[in-house]
């Protein structure tokens, strides 16, 4: 594997993280405090083309590569994960199954403002009671003449309150009990339409600032030019979608690792104990040389993950490797950065606190570490 980077991709890297260093970290505490979406940051995020970075230029993105779009977000990410998420939502979840499955029409009409950050986008799979298991789930898209009926509840639905457009999958009519996943397809769904209303902005321990929130779809009407892909075919898109998107969850848990390990590296040479800094007693050495070694551990298998998909190769094993292990990292790291600011990582006066909240949900959205080690048994067994 070819470790070097393209000049392209280098650049994309530094742009990323001037952004992150000049516009986003020295808004990240207050967002976090606040709970507000970065408009503003979304906004310059588009104008930079991080909205939709592996999309042809022909359908409004960047048109670059999943590695150039995991090297940007990790940077973006370490500043403020809330503003990461947003980002990855809107490549991984949205464009990127538009872009696979969707129609001209369909590209035309959605993928080309999405990609260029004129629209905003999130993705609806789990409900109250469907979360791992995307089968139970209960929301209803009836035949209608030519069209769907939609009825029930997608919960956790980041970006929701902000999104102009969301890619719903539900069961179409009928499912029956014996149909299981084949019974789920997708659809664009325009999020202004009659009977769809987004509830209260979820009130999370982390990554505060991406607002998610649960969406009521009450007799919601679509036309068929909203379906994306075929009939049954939702669960393939579901889990395709996820595979990338665990790629770039991947990603934010590094930049959120990095934050953690940086932030306490730096602490630790300026806090002193016993006549010296910190930084000169074993244990926090040892505890900073596990947070390097695995953060660049978990860098690795996130670019591994992203060639392979640049590749156009089966990853879903990789990506659930990348995403399981980075998300473990971050939570470590994040533990162990608090353990070195000490009481002073206790307090929200210094960032270590806000790693340790942010860190958590990796491990929880877009598969669980628990339905990741199901999915790396599941590929190997079958090596």
């Amino acid at each position: 594997m070819d470790l070097s980077l393209t000049e392209e991709q280098r650049l994309v890297q530094k742009t990323a993280a001037d952004f992150a260093r000049n516009e986003v970290a020295p808004l990240a505490a207050e967002l976090d405090r606040s709970h507000r979406h970065p408009k503003e940051l979304v906004a310059r995020m588009a104008e930079l083309g991080f909205l939709g970075i592996a999309v042809p230029e022909k359908y409004g993105g960047a048109g670059l590569d999943t590695v150039a779009y995991v090297l940007a977000l990790e940077e973006i990410s370490r500043a403020c994960a809330s503003t990461g998420v947003i980002m990855s939502v809107n490549n991984s979840l949205v464009c990127d199954p538009i872009l696979k499955f969707g129609t001209e029409e369909q590209k035309e009409r959605w993928l080309k403002p999405l990609a260029a950050g004129r629209m905003l986008g999130c993705f609806a799979l789990s409900e109250p009671e469907a979360g791992s298991d995307a089968a139970a789930q209960k929301t209803l898209a009836r035949r209608d003449g030519q069209g769907w009926v939609i009825n029930g509840v997608k919960n956790w639905i980041t970006n929701g309150p902000v999104a102009d457009v969301c890619i719903l999958h539900c069961m179409t009519d009928p499912p029956g009990p014996e149909r299981g996943h084949k019974a789920i397809s997708s659809f664009i769904l325009p999020m202004n339409l009659p009977g769809v209303r987004c509830g209260p902005p979820d009130r999370k321990l982390g990554i505060r600032a991406s607002q998610s929130c649960q969406i009521f779809l009450d007799e919601v009407r679509l036309g068929p030019e909203h379906l994306l892909g075929e009939v049954g075919q939702g669960f393939k898109i579901a889990m395709t979608t996820l595979d990338g998107g665990r790629i770039g969850i991947a990603a934010q848990a590094v930049g959120i690792a990095r934050a953690a390990y940086e932030d306490a590296a730096r602490y630790a040479l300026q806090r002193r104990t016993f006549g010296q800094p910190i930084a000169n007693h074993q244990s926090i050495q040892w505890k900073l040389a596990d947070m390097a070694t695995e953060i660049d551990a978990a860098r690795l298998l996130t670019l591994q993950a992203a060639v392979l998909k640049d590749r156009g190769v089966r990853h879903t094993k990789e990506s659930a490797m990348a995403k399981l292990f980075a998300s473990e990292v971050a939570n470590r790291a994040a533990r162990e950065g608090v353990q070195i600011f000490g009481g002073n990582g206790y307090v929200e006066d210094y960032p270590a606190e806000r790693h340790f909240r942010d860190a958590k949900i990796t491990e929880i959205y877009e598969g669980t570490s628990e339905i990741m080690r199901m999915v790396i048994a599941g590929a190997i067994l079958k090596e």
